[in-house]
């Protein structure tokens, strides 16, 4: 199965369970993630439910969580939004 291109708007892609982190907020302010059919990963705003979707294989992700895991992206956010 092809993969959607990036961009595309959620609308059209198959059903799916989206899912978001536990740290995550009520407000809104969230990235969510789903498993496409034949493994792609789509990202979307939680705000934007039926907007556009980023479109990642499997290996992309894991590599961005394994860096995160890392690390490699603490300088982005301030310490006083860190949480344990």
């Amino acid at each position: 199965m092809q993969q959607p291109p990036n961009g595309v708007p959620v609308t059209e892609l198959p059903p799916m369970r989206w899912l978001k982190s536990r740290r995550s907020n009520p407000s809104g302010n969230c990235v969510e993630l789903a498993e496409l059919p034949g493994g792609g990963i789509a990202v979307r705003n939680s705000r934007h439910p039926e907007g556009p979707a980023l479109i990642y294989t499997v290996d992309e992700i894991a590599a961005f969580v394994l860096g995160a895991r890392d690390g490699d992206f603490d300088h982005l956010i301030p310490p006083s939004r860190i949480r344990d």
